[in-house]
């Protein structure tokens, strides 16, 4: 008898658990969270953040970057390396050779997954040419 009325009790306490547990346990929303803030620092270990951006890319683009949905695209192309984004560099560029560091940074959650992103150019022009014209760091 003792048996029966603690797996009674079980069952009970189980199916309340589980009515109650479940909506709790559900996530928020059906797409992986993909958040981040993009920023252009003046110098290299110690640089001076310049100017900053953030970027919501699930469920819809959205925040402070002037294009978010070309920045969410081009951030989206890169299949998650984002050392892609210095692949495609304008050949026909000539850029000084002086040494004035700049660098840009990606720090957040891409996908669902806590990301952080960091290259540094020899200077300003040589940033945009290899960046060449790419949405993400246009703000």
């Amino acid at each position: 008898m003792r048996h029966r009325i603690a797996a009674v009790s079980a069952a009970a306490l189980l199916t309340l658990a589980g009515a109650t547990g479940i909506a709790q346990a559900q996530p928020a929303s059906l797409y992986a969270p993909s958040a981040v803030v993009l920023a252009v620092a003046q110098g290299e270990d110690e640089a001076t953040v310049v100017r900053a951006s953030t970027l919501s890319c699930a469920p819809t683009a959205q925040g402070t970057h002037p294009n978010p949905q070309a920045a969410c695209a081009a951030l989206a192309a890169t299949a998650g390396t984002l050392d892609a984004l210095l692949a495609a560099p304008d050949q026909n560029r000539a850029c000084p050779m002086h040494y004035d560091p700049v660098t840009v940074t990606v720090d957040g959650v891409w996908q669902g997954s806590r990301i952080s992103w960091k290259h540094t150019f020899s200077n300003a022009c040589a940033m945009s040419a290899t960046l060449n014209g790419n949405a993400v760091f246009a703000f």
